[in-house]
């Protein structure tokens, strides 16, 4: 493997050499360099170092110039306006950058971390004997995401699904259990995601009714959770029996989903029961949560209610029973002590961002959280529907979540088909890439918008192949591939003596730029700056078909080989983009 310097890199690299030069005292000044209409870069930072060094701005650039390394890399410099510096490449330079990031295989030159750490990231969370609904869909599209974004960067990620597995509601649904004890047998062998959901609805729905309507059912239903709460072998044994039933049913969206969930990465709440009372200990030996009105609770000077006085975060309740915050904070302690992480990742709802500032405030407190060992909520936005309001049914229920991407999927399906015959795609590539396209079109919706904003979930807009959406990334990659059956005996190959056309040379510095923007996204969690990326890739690439013969009218020998490496270091870069975004790019469409 072999990481390669971006031309971003070498330029700046060279501009800085030069302003050590020209200005010793500033020491490693940055020249401030970005991508530039003007020219191929601008570097900004002589302005603000020539006010501090009192000098003339456009003198110091003019030395700067005169000092600056040009030939293999930079072709002209030139000073601008009041001190600007506008820098062009040499076409040797991007096409023999490229050629070293082609022979690099799927990392296209990409380098790992320099210091990689460990990362517990916590994302997918539904609840046992709950269906899943479209508030389920981004925790477990964006975790999924930033995973593989940060797995690629050579980071040890540890995946925690933080499932709702424990609490009061179990009691009722234990004991009924217990009552009717073969509710959720399986007679006829294994059953499917979508009746396991239908059992456990069912069984829900009875359990209720009868707590609603039985006094002494509901006696017994509360003993249950106490029971439940000091882990009596039989009650145990029924709540197994209802995380079993759920996971069959989770199993199967996140199968739909097209994301790996292993079994060793649930975690839910119940995983933490045994580390309650230690950390609620350690908590108050330490000063940290302190006691009123029976309860163990923690304070903030600036979180206050609307009376003005202050919402403690309660750790214990004054009946004895823990609350979220208990369990957080022992799955904070557990990734840190335990899991050795060095960052915790919590992909979760906007509107839990105050529990959460609290709960990680207390774990710094408590010394488990530190400048060494830090934790981020990745906050996300709520999903609307076209309205601009909370998306939901007709009747105002909320949406399961597999109805919106079989919907998606069928969507697709109509699309891909449309096309189908003048590709040649037998029936079982129509649903393969129906699937493909349908869930790509949604996960893409959901990562192209930034995560902390609310975006709307329109399936029109997402399937369509104009615009920003997937399948118009996906149809440009399928295009790509096509040109491939029609190269003949031309292959691509790299050829840096050749003079590039503006086209070309634009989608060869997008394409220098994936490995910057890969640490850009992995640094600031931000999958929506890589989206953004690949469509603006995705565009480039269709200007340069447009204005760059490929096949016809043939172009010149080395001139169809350096294009056709083009395309091919496109397809591999959007590919490898899409990939990490956890969606998939079909060879035909």
């Amino acid at each position: 493997m072999a990481s390669v310097t971006s031309l971003t890199a070498s330029v700046h690299q060279r501009l800085a050499d030069a302003l050590s030069a020209a200005l010793p005292e500033a020491g490693s000044a940055d020249p401030l360099l970005r991508r530039s209409d003007r020219a191929d870069f601008q570097a900004n930072g002589i302005l603000a170092l020539a006010k501090k060094a009192k000098a003339n701005p456009r003198e110091l650039a003019t030395q700067v110039v005169d000092r600056v390394e040009s030939g293999d890399v930079i072709k002209d410099i030139e000073v601008s306006g009041p001190g600007f510096l506008n820098i062009t490449i040499t076409d040797r330079a991007i096409v023999g950058n490229l050629a070293d990031r082609y022979a690099d295989g799927d990392r296209l030159g990409v380098p790992l971390a320099e210091h990689p750490g460990t990362t517990v990231i916590d994302y997918a969370q539904p609840n046992v004997a709950k269906e899943m609904h479209v508030g389920h869909l981004r925790s477990a599209v964006i975790g999924d995401a930033v995973v593989q974004i940060l797995e690629f960067t050579g980071e040890s990620v540890v995946r925690r699904h933080h499932i709702g597995d424990w609490g009061t509601q179990f009691g009722m649904l234990i004991q009924y259990l217990i009552e009717h004890p073969h509710e959720l047998d399986h007679k006829g062998g294994e059953v499917s995601g979508e009746e396991a959901m239908s059992n456990l609805n069912r069984l829900y729905k009875a359990a209720r009714s009868h707590f609603d309507s039985d006094e002494e059912f509901k006696t017994r239903a509360r003993r249950r959770v106490v029971d439940l709460q000091a882990g009596e072998p039989e009650t145990l044994a029924m709540w197994q029996k209802f995380v079993d039933e759920s996971k069959i049913y989770f199993y199967s969206v996140f199968d739909k989903l097209d994301m790996e969930i292993r079994d060793a990465d649930v975690v839910g709440e119940s995983g933490y029961n045994a580390m309650l009372d230690e950390t609620c200990r350690l908590l108050e030996e330490s000063g940290v949560a302190v006691r009123s009105d029976g309860a163990l609770c923690v304070f903030f000077d600036d979180v206050k209610g609307p009376d003005g006085n202050p919402v403690p975060l309660i750790v214990k309740k004054s009946d004895g029973g823990y609350g979220y915050a208990a369990t957080d904070l022992s799955a904070i302690r557990d990734r840190v002590f335990n899991l050795k992480a060095d960052s915790l990742i919590y992909v979760v709802d906007a509107r839990q961002s105050l529990h959460f500032k609290m709960v990680f405030e207390t774990a710094r407190r408590a010394g488990w959280l530190n400048d060494d060992v830090k934790a981020h909520q990745l906050a996300f936005g709520t999903v609307l529907g076209k309205d601009g309001k909370p998306f939901k049914t007709r009747e105002g229920e909320t949406i399961r979540l597999v109805d919106l991407l079989d919907e998606a999927i069928e969507r697709a399906t109509a699309v891909v088909r449309e096309k189908a015959e003048k590709v040649g795609l037998s029936e079982q590539e129509i649903e393969e890439n129906g699937r493909y396209v349908g869930i790509g079109a949604v996960k893409y919706a959901d990562l192209s918008t930034s995560a902390v904003r609310d975006y709307k979930f329109d399936l029109d807009q997402m399937v369509s192949l104009n615009g920003d959406t997937s399948v118009y990334l996906q149809y440009a990659y399928a295009r790509i591939r096509s040109i491939f059956g029609k190269a003949g005996d031309r292959t691509p190959l790299a050829h840096p003596e050749l003079e590039l056309a503006p086209a070309e040379r634009a989608l060869g510095l997008h394409l220098d730029r994936f490995g910057e923007t890969l640490d850009e996204v992995a640094a600031e969690y931000a999958p929506h700056k890589l989206a953004a990326y690949l469509y603006q890739l995705a565009s480039l690439y269709t200007t340069f078909y447009d204005q760059c013969p490929v096949i016809k009218p043939a172009p010149a020998q080395e001139v169809a080989e350096n294009r056709l490496f083009l395309c091919d270091l496109t397809a591999r870069t959007l590919h490898q983009g899409m990939s990490l975004l956890g969606i998939r790019t079909p060879e035909r469409l």
